[in-house]
């Protein structure tokens, strides 16, 4: 081993969701570490601006409008890539979406369209892609970015929850079953992480409450998934499969424990509100 294996260079790398957000942040970083990068991404502006920007690196990049809902419309993308690229090394799972409803007052139109948005869409990108890998014989990796709410309580999101569980669990399915092929199968588990979609549902002001829960003081950025994601998709991580790992600053570890602002001391239990701003 050498340092050399950190590198992704000459990788075929997918990812949904790849235009904004952690999926941005993830194709970012594959090209900045030599991966030829394909973004699944279903707003067509969107991905011809991250394609376009990404490309002005230097790096190999191919944007393609699909709507990853859409088992159709994915097989195709896959095809796209394979007669561009000749091959697909790496697919992360990213794309996915949210919204908050009491369960007992959410539809079933609701609820399937989280499952779809969250699960449905990995059965689609996995299998293409995955039968596209075993027929390449040499291997190659597949990344999941689910949430810490799919192992925790997440009142208000528990369809939401229920989907990234799902994914947790075939995340470790999928693994016994493609390590045969020498693929491996692994996910990313953030908790808060800023982003676009973020700061269009959450204030200022809840965003500075949030950190306070966060053992490391600040909220996630893209590129820590970034980086969490090179690893998992290098020669770093060739003996690691069937693993969530939580990239949040440590709030899956803490379960409810944060520092006290006023002492620095763990306490258990809500952080205090804020002070009331001086006249």
């Amino acid at each position: 081993m050498d340092p050399s294996c950190i590198l992704l260079t000459g990788k075929v790398a997918v990812v949904t969701g790849g235009g904004a957000g952690i999926g941005r942040g993830i194709a970012d970083g594959f090209a900045a570490f030599g991966a030829r990068v394909v973004l699944f991404e279903r707003d067509e502006a969107r991905v011809a601006t991250a394609a376009e920007e990404i490309g002005s690196t230097g790096a190999e990049v191919l944007g393609l409008t699909v709507d990853v809902r859409d088992g159709e419309a994915v097989e195709t993308a896959v095809a796209a890539t394979c007669e561009h690229f000749g091959r697909i090394d790496i697919l992360v799972n990213n794309a996915g979406g949210v919204f908050a409803a009491p369960f007992l007052e959410t539809s079933e139109k609701g609820w399937d369209a989280l499952h779809r948005a969250n699960l449905k869409h990995i059965y689609h990108c996995t299998q293409h892609v995955g039968r596209r890998m075993v027929e390449q014989g040499d291997g190659g990796a597949m990344i999941n970015v689910v949430s810490i709410e799919g192992v925790r309580a997440a009142p208000l999101y528990a369809t939401y929850a229920a989907a990234k569980a799902g994914a947790i669990n075939f995340t470790k399915t999928l693994a016994l079953e493609l390590a045969p092929h020498g693929i491996r199968v692994n996910a990313l588990a953030p908790d808060i992480c800023v982003t676009e979609g973020l700061e269009a549902l959450m204030t200022k002001e809840s965003l500075q409450r949030a950190t306070r829960t966060v053992p490391m003081g600040r909220l996630g950025d893209p590129s820590d998934l970034a980086g969490a994601a090179i690893f998992l998709a290098s020669e770093m991580s060739r003996y690691l499969t069937g693993e969530t790992l939580h990239v949040d600053g440590g709030t899956h570890a803490s379960s409810g424990w944060y520092q006290h602002p006023d002492y620095g001391q763990y306490v258990y239990g809500p952080p205090p509100p804020e002070e009331e701003p001086p006249d």
